[in-house]
């Protein structure tokens, strides 16, 4: 339902501690905010590339954990309509210009049988930095 504005338009930047990779901010693909620790995962691939959740970082609202310790994370929540940053790193730095931006977002929801979430996919352009 909400799949087209998981991607932010226009979020696609530079790293800002220099290391290789990027960052975009993303949305939640639900109708209610979930504590953290019922997002099972948001899957990026950056050009036809997974990139690791490993190298991947969640940002909400100052926040910034990684994917290995969300199920812990009781006491933080991501809301509907709210912006999280995902900072991921790349093996090259990546070049000015467009890029094809995949994300898959898996939610945890308790009166749902199967996994909820969603997936978007987008074409952003990296300004010159």
């Amino acid at each position: 339902m909400f799949d087209k504005y998981i991607v932010c338009d226009e979020s696609l930047q530079h790293r800002d501690d220099g290391r290789p990779g990027g960052v975009v901010e993303v949305r939640m693909p639900y109708y209610r905010g979930l504590t953290l620790s019922m997002v099972e995962a948001v899957d990026v691939v950056l050009d036809g590339t997974p990139v690791p959740a490993e190298r991947t970082t969640f940002t909400v609202h100052g926040n910034t954990y990684t994917f290995d310790r969300l199920p812990d994370v009781t006491d933080d929540r991501w809301e509907m309509g709210e912006r999280a940053r995902l900072a991921f790193e790349t093996d090259q730095p990546l070049a000015s210009g467009e890029h094809d931006l995949s994300v898959v977002v898996r939610l945890r929801i308790s009166y749902m049988p199967v996994p909820g979430g969603g997936r978007d996919r987008k074409r952003l352009t990296l300004a010159a930095g």
